[in-house]
């Protein structure tokens, strides 16, 4: 259960992580938001990453074979980096209609989820 709790704590600590990312660019759109100065954009996108490491740190707990969880450091950092791809290709899909998700983005993800399998190997 720990590999289950750990993806799922990942997956959640990554939409915290991707909208403090990346969400400032479209709360431009509210004038209230817009008009902030440089530090406040940063200051409310550290607000929201605290949570996200609030979930990541337990994640990375659970899941690490040292302290018992099923993987190894290696393999938490590829799982971890798939899915902030994943969580990215999904914010950005449903909140910039501008952006596209194309052949090569399909080609990258394609050799990244080969990525996970050889990790994965023994």
């Amino acid at each position: 259960m720990n590999g289950l709790y750990t993806i799922l704590l990942l997956v959640a600590s990554n939409a915290f992580m991707t909208f403090a990312w990346y969400g400032h660019l479209k709360l431009r759109e509210y004038a209230w938001f817009d008009h902030l100065p440089l530090i406040g954009v940063i200051a409310f996108s550290w607000g929201i990453a605290f949570f996200e490491y609030c979930l990541q740190v337990p994640a990375n707990r659970l899941g690490f074979s040292g302290n018992g969880g099923p993987f190894s450091l290696l393999q938490l950092k590829v799982i971890q980096e798939v899915i902030t791809l994943l969580v990215f290709v999904a914010f950005s899909t449903l909140l910039f209609k501008n952006e596209s998700f194309r052949l090569n983005h399909l080609v990258g993800f394609v050799f990244l989820v080969l990525a996970v399998y050889f990790i994965f190997k023994k």
